[in-house]
């Protein structure tokens, strides 16, 4: 058979592929993008980043609003995934150390989430698609606690609010960002019943200097951040 006699739904292949392949880069790239600048990022340099025209951008995703539901959407089925791992602890208590340490790597490593759950919070006020993986957690937390393995006066809202904090060191840098997992370990201990051992911390602390140059080196990169690019 030659090229021109090839059937005809072989050939329509390639662009779908093109297509998916061109949302995927726009969703990373806007990902990394908003990380920086928030969800009002530059939509042409989100495209410009994936390789893409504007007009490609835009007919994914139509308007701003189109992308940041795509973004959250994709957001909770990876969260959803963390439910499986949960299912298949051996005790409550091991449930809690892969529900922190997983909502806090995913944290971590995307630091768009919060601007992005702060914008769906405003377009659609009344939707909550979390309810059902908070109602595994609250279950979890209360089983813990009757193992007596968590101590009794936490419940699920604290330690949301501590994960939270902890993710957010991503947002800080990467000299924050790679400490997560020993603050972690300490806010663990802080939730585990003080009669159950303790594990020892993972990595090491910053030291004073580390810390200071951590501190610096974002102080400068925001200070570039806010002159715009090209300017010393």
């Amino acid at each position: 058979m030659t090229s021109s006699a090839r059937a005809p739904q072989d050939r329509p292949q390639p662009r779908r592929r093109d297509a998916r392949q061109n949302r995927e880069r726009l969703l990373t790239e806007a990902r990394a993008l908003i990380a920086v600048n928030g969800v009002d990022a530059s939509l042409e340099e989100i495209a410009r980043r994936a390789e893409v025209g504007v007009a490609t951008l835009y007919r994914n995703f139509p308007t701003r609003d189109d992308l940041v539901r795509a973004l959250y959407d994709l957001a909770l089925a990876e969260l959803a995934a963390v439910q499986g791992e949960i299912a298949a602890a051996d005790t409550a208590w091991d449930g809690v150390v892969i529900y922190t340490e997983r909502v806090a790597e995913w944290l971590v490593a995307d630091p768009s989430l919060p601007p992005i759950l702060k914008r769906m919070s405003t377009l659609d006020p009344g939707a909550r698609p979390g309810t059902d993986f908070e109602a595994v957690i609250a279950a979890l937390v209360a089983q813990a606690k009757k193992d007596g393995a968590l101590r009794s006066d936490v419940d699920a809202v604290d330690i949301a609010v501590l994960v939270t904090m902890v993710g957010s060191l991503g947002g800080l840098g990467d000299g924050y960002a790679g400490q997560w997992r020993r603050q972690l370990g300490i806010v663990l201990d802080g939730l585990r019943a003080a009669d159950k051992p303790r594990a020892k911390l993972p990595g090491r602390p910053l030291k004073g200097k580390e810390f200071q140059a951590t501190v610096y080196g974002l102080t400068r990169r925001a200070k570039r951040a806010a002159r715009g690019p090209g300017k010393a």
